[in-house]
């Protein structure tokens, strides 16, 4: 589907020539605020607006010196100055305060913006000279300040829609090389919740990579349902209105639902007698329900006590020793283990208890055997959700089983909202642990073959298991594994937080593209956004519902974006 035409035309695509648009200012360099390589400062014809982010082009040397060549620079802030000396001098001309009058010294004045440069027409970074005429980019421009016009169509994915002042439109390209490989990958998107609207923007991000992908079928994509019932019904179509479906299709794409789409609920108390799982609704079709016995959870303890502080390495050195008697990589209980086949059986019996004592298991006390049983009796039996059973019946599914069994074209959703703290560590991190194992452990002819050669995993909240602490946990590894390796594998990662801060560094540090929703400005204080400029940082404080700050690897500075809605029905949609 081609995309509608914008308000100019595009050059870059058609081979027309584009229109000239008007001179709005002038660049103005000073002793104080030179032109540099870097910057330019402009003053506005006074009849014009201009806003932060739009993009300009002003006319530079050329190397052939019989034409001009173009810098391109993105609007950061504009200030308005006059020539009185102080705030005392315009008062005194408003007849002492008098806000009724006519000044009696009407005050010579401008706005100034500062634009950073973004690109030049031919790498050429000389200052931008004074008085060189500045105009509003058109959208061929837009693509040639972003480097977008050096992207191949088979690499473009749409990524929203930049409105400027003027009123043109350009549809903001990412490089796909860039999202799942090989020259970058992740992406990591951070806003305040309910405003930024993260959620709908990964979802519109990995449709818009599903629908423009040449090989399609070779993608698949795993996400996790955090909040409600938000993803569960992302196969059934909504109910879009004009706006929305003139978004998507201005970026060529379709306003529809997500096909192939397979639906991981857990397992609740009341599954058994009800054949309903513990969600906040239910798809209404293609779902199955997971669950955890002893079995299916022996070798992956460690994830349950991800949470849990162990200095000493004293729940690990347990946790091995359980795995071992049990099986080791395949379940077989023998020995003084035998009987250690359900949750109860291994809390209550033998060999960690006898006799009503805890009982000391190779190095590790008694004391500390008894402290294990009480924090796992806590987990699985006393404040779980239901996801833990003695015996898993075939109405529940092993859910490592069923991610592995994963193919190229296919969503899987799988639901964890209403799990506790713990449940979603070990539910994420079995996934994780599953899709790296798969992808390091098959060789080149089953990768695109038997399993797809790229799986995206998208997952709110993602400070919950990538906390920026010192201490190794086995979450946090494993995100850090794919996060520094998946890229290599064919393993993605789109992770979205509140709070970027609240993020292990070397996990945002990794992502190739960074999208900003509206963010409070005590969080904006943190080093964790000292890439952005003072300037674009308090903007982000000022964005709307529907609007994202936009850093991709390839684009020099940051960029605001729109983008549509989803066009799949929706949590509270009739």
């Amino acid at each position: 589907m081609e995309p509608q035409a914008m308000h100019t035309t595009d050059a870059s695509t058609n081979g027309t020539q584009p229109r000239q648009e008007a001179i709005i200012g002038r660049v103005s360099a000073t002793a104080n605020q030179p032109s540099s390589s870097e910057q330019f400062y402009f003053w506005l014809e006074p009849s014009v607006i201009v806003n932060p982010f739009d993009i300009v082009e002003t006319d530079q040397v050329s190397a052939t010196r019989d034409r001009r060549s173009k810098t391109y620079g993105i609007v950061i802030t504009l200030e308005h100055s006059t020539d009185a000396a102080s705030h005392l001098s315009n008062f005194i001309a408003n007849d002492f305060g008098s806000v009724d009058v006519q000044p009696n010294t009407p005050r010579q004045g401008t706005t100034v913006a500062r634009a950073v440069v973004l690109s030049n027409s031919e790498d050429i970074y000389m200052p931008a000279p004074n008085d060189s005429p500045v105009r509003f980019a058109n959208p061929a421009g837009i693509h040639r300040a972003l480097g977008i016009d050096q992207i191949r169509g088979e690499w473009r994915v749409p990524a929203g829609i930049i409105q400027m002042s003027n009123g043109e439109q350009a549809v903001v390209y990412l490089d796909r090389r860039y999202l799942l490989g090989p020259e970058g990958a992740h992406v990591n998107i951070s806003g305040i919740s309910g405003l930024a609207t993260k959620t709908s923007y990964a979802m519109f991000l990995i449709q818009s990579l599903l629908q423009t992908a040449p090989d399609r079928d070779k993608i698949a994509v795993i996400l996790l349902n955090v909040k409600h019932g938000d993803l569960l019904h992302i196969d059934e179509p909504g109910e879009p209105d004009a706006e929305t479906r003139q978004m998507w299709e201005a970026m060529g794409l379709r306003a529809e639902p997500f096909p192939e789409v397979r639906y991981l609920l857990p397992w609740g108390k009341h599954s058994h007698r009800d054949g309903k799982p513990n969600s906040f609704s239910v798809p209404g079709r293609n779902w199955r329900m997971y669950a955890y016995s002893l079995q299916d959870t022996y070798d992956k303890l460690d994830l349950l006590f991800s949470q849990i502080p162990d200095p000493n390495d004293t729940i690990g050195s347990l946790i091995g020793e359980i795995r071992e008697g049990l099986g080791g990589a395949t379940w077989k209980p023998s020995g003084r283990w035998a009987n250690a086949t359900t949750w109860n059986n291994l809390l209550n019996g033998e060999p960690l208890y006898k006799n009503g004592q805890p009982q000391q298991i190779g190095d590790v006390r008694a004391v500390s055997v008894g402290r294990f049983r009480r924090l796992l009796r806590r987990i699985v039996q006393t404040r779980q959700s239901g996801i833990f059973v003695e015996q898993r019946s075939h109405h529940a599914v092993n859910l490592s089983r069923e991610i592995a069994k994963i193919r190229g074209g296919e969503v899987v959703v799988v639901d964890i909202a209403k799990l506790t703290d713990d449940e979603q560590t070990l539910v994420f991190g079995d996934i994780l642990r599953t899709i790296y194992a798969l992808y390091a452990e098959s060789d080149e002819a089953e990768i695109g073959d038997t399993i797809p050669e790229k799986v995206i995993i998208f997952v709110d909240e993602l400070n919950k298991y990538a906390p920026p602490r010192e201490s190794a946990s086995p979450i946090i590894e494993q995100v850090l594994d794919i996060a520094e390796r998946g890229r290599s594998l064919g393993v993605v990662l789109f992770g979205a937080e509140q709070f970027r801060s609240a993020v292990h560094p070397r996990v945002v540090g990794n992502c190739a593209t960074h999208v900003f929703g509206r963010t409070g400005s005590t969080e904006l204080s943190d080093a964790a956004y000292r890439m952005l400029d003072a300037d674009v940082r308090m903007s982000l404080t000022r964005l709307e519902k529907g609007e994202m700050l936009l850093a991709h690897s390839p684009f020099r500075q940051p960029i605001k974006i729109r983008f549509p809605r989803p066009a799949y029905k929706q949590e509270g949609s009739p």
